[in-house]
């Protein structure tokens, strides 16, 4: 079966699951996953475990591989990922919250900046946290101050979570050392440096289109705070309704949201070859930097912080065990929505949607940078990973840019794979679950605010990138 028509069935499925059908999203996209391994070939498996160089025993095995046993791997790899980061991120998120160091931070953040500047505030942290951190960490980190200004200002929900997410997703796809960027831009032989610079040039220009877009919608959605699994809206209410002087210092109230931060980046710095050589560092100093930098010890760090300013915190008359325990119910339940969205996606992946696409894009004979894009959008929509939708292109298009002599530099085509990493978010991507479930927002509201605003963001980034190839070829 043509691998259009089954990308074509799991959509239906999904979609049809969670909006007519009215089933849990675990229960839809799982539902997704099974239909489409059920329809795969064997010939498109076979042609799977080659791309993913697979030994000729292991093909083996992974074509006979039972339809369940597959879609199990593909949940437990996505788990394996993202299950630990979600689960103490949950934690963090509740002790900001329920010590009231999010209330804390909001409040000095309105007393310095003003209430008008807070939309912008959220979108230059997400910008610039985006650069060492994953984009689904720093929603985990700067939500709950969402959230608290919600509640103080009563208004402007919508543009608080947008900006957030403005700020935060095209770094995570245009800036190094994020390994989106860092792979393609090694794949076309384009230096660390030049990559920076040029994605901060062009992640500016694509946030700023982000953000208005935001602004425009803000006025026209307005999505209310409602309950979710780790809080609902009278325990938040409660909160920020306290003494200011029950609140813990703001120093210690932004310590668990830069701490990861600043390990995470700064062991991102440490492993570059330029720094490693230009200040020769002793291997002790890079083993603890790769020890305290991992985003599952640094969120751990972090967390342990945060459990600290949450028991030295009046409790709001819950007991200490029974806040962590919400917290860890309501990131399982992430948990088990993104990672049924990511063995939704990896099976789409073995159908060999990535390929079939590229072949159509390519027998349109577009410009190099526009096929770019266009090769990158349609993998990222078919699969939704941001990441695979990167390496999948590169190795697509990596060929096609050393063969031929470009009248750019080849750093314009990295930037338009990464623009085209970012639409279309939709029901087999993790950070569409996370989103949602975090904010509160419904499916149709995370649609109509996310994944619009993706697209609105990767055209900018498109338009700007063929007009600077054209202004400024670098060559």
């Amino acid at each position: 079966m043509d691998p259009l028509w089954l990308l074509g069935i799991g959509i239906i499925v999904v979609f049809g699951g969670i909006m007519l059908a009215r089933l849990p999203a675990f229960l839809a996209l799982v539902l997704g996953a099974l239909v489409v391994g059920a329809l795969t070939p064997a010939a498109s498996l076979q042609r799977h475990a080659q791309e993913k160089k697979m030994s000729e025993a292991a093909t083996e095995d992974f074509v006979t591989q039972p339809l369940g046993k597959r879609v199990a791997a593909q949940f437990g790899n996505t788990c394996a990922s993202i299950g630990i980061l979600i689960a103490l991120a949950s934690v963090i998120g509740k002790c900001l919250l329920d010590s009231g160091a999010a209330d804390k931070i909001v409040r000095a953040a309105i007393r310095r900046l003003g209430e008008p500047r807070a939309p912008l505030a959220f979108l230059g942290s997400g910008f610039l946290l985006g650069i060492p951190v994953f984009f689904d960490t720093v929603f985990y980190l700067l939500i709950p101050l969402g959230k608290a200004l919600r509640l103080r200002t009563d208004r402007n929900y919508t543009l608080y979570v947008l900006s957030i997410i403005a700020g935060g997703t095209m770094t995570h796809s245009l800036v190094p050392p994020t390994p989106g960027p860092l792979f393609v831009a090694a794949q076309l032989g384009v230096s660390v440096g030049m990559m920076m610079l040029a994605g901060l040039a062009v992640g500016i220009l694509t946030a700023t289109s982000g953000y208005l877009y935001a602004v425009w919608l803000n006025r026209r959605l307005d999505v209310p705070l409602r309950d979710t699994a780790d809080a609902t809206v009278a325990q938040l209410t409660a909160i920020t309704q306290r003494d200011e002087r029950e609140l813990p210092p703001l120093g210690w109230s932004l310590f668990p949201i830069l701490l990861p931060v600043l390990l995470i980046g700064g062991n991102a710095l440490l492993q570059l070859d330029a720094v490693a050589q230009r200040f020769d560092l002793p291997d002790q100093l890079l083993r603890i930097g790769s020890l305290v930098g991992d985003p599952n010890v640094a969120l751990a760090i972090a967390a342990a912080i945060g459990i600290g300013l949450l028991i030295s915190r009046p409790q709001l008359g819950k007991p200490f065990g029974a806040a962590l325990e919400q917290a860890l119910t309501g990131g399982g339940l992430i948990i088990l929505i993104t990672a049924a969205g990511g063995a939704f996606g990896g099976m789409l992946q073995q159908t060999g949607v990535g390929a079939r696409l590229e072949s159509l894009a390519t027998a349109y004979q577009i410009g190099v940078l526009p096929l770019a894009w266009f090769v990158t959008v349609l993998i990222r929509t078919a699969q939704g990973s941001a990441t695979v939708a990167m390496i999948t292109a590169v190795g697509i298009l990596g060929n096609l840019v050393h063969a031929t002599e470009l009248p750019f530099h080849p750093v314009y085509v990295a930037l338009a794979i990464g623009c085209g990493s970012k639409p279309f978010p939709w029901m087999n991507d993790s950070g569409f679950w996370i989103i949602s479930r975090m904010s509160g927002m419904t499916v149709g509201e995370t649609i109509k605010s996310f994944s619009v605003m993706q697209c609105v963001m990767s055209l900018t980034g498109l338009a700007t990138i063929l007009v600077l190839a054209k202004l400024f070829p670098l060559i």
